[in-house]
């Protein structure tokens, strides 16, 4: 392997392949790569929550007082939510 081929994505095809089988190939592991990358929706979902959690730590670090009011303000929307479901249950 190649320096280049090293920095490329799992998803792309090396340029400069001459070869019309190991292009093929190339194309093929890129495409079913793609589609692993795309399907895969736990590590999708995985990836978006750890990103999530980064960013909410340092808008926390930075604006504690802000974080505190977004806690509350998410709290009281739960709230809010299971007291119209109980309410709708109820009726």
């Amino acid at each position: 392997m190649t320096s280049s081929e090293l920095n490329l994505p799992r998803t792309a095809v090396p340029a400069g392949l001459t070869d019309p089988v190991a292009s093929a190939r190339a194309e093929l592991k890129a495409a079913l790569a793609a589609i692993e990358v795309k399907g895969n929706l736990p590590r999708r979902i995985e990836k978006a929550s750890v990103r999530g959690a980064a960013k909410a730590r340092v808008f926390a670090d930075r604006n504690p007082v802000g974080a505190m009011a977004a806690v509350a303000g998410l709290a009281a929307l739960a709230g809010g939510l299971v007291w119209a479901v109980a309410r709708a249950i109820a009726r």
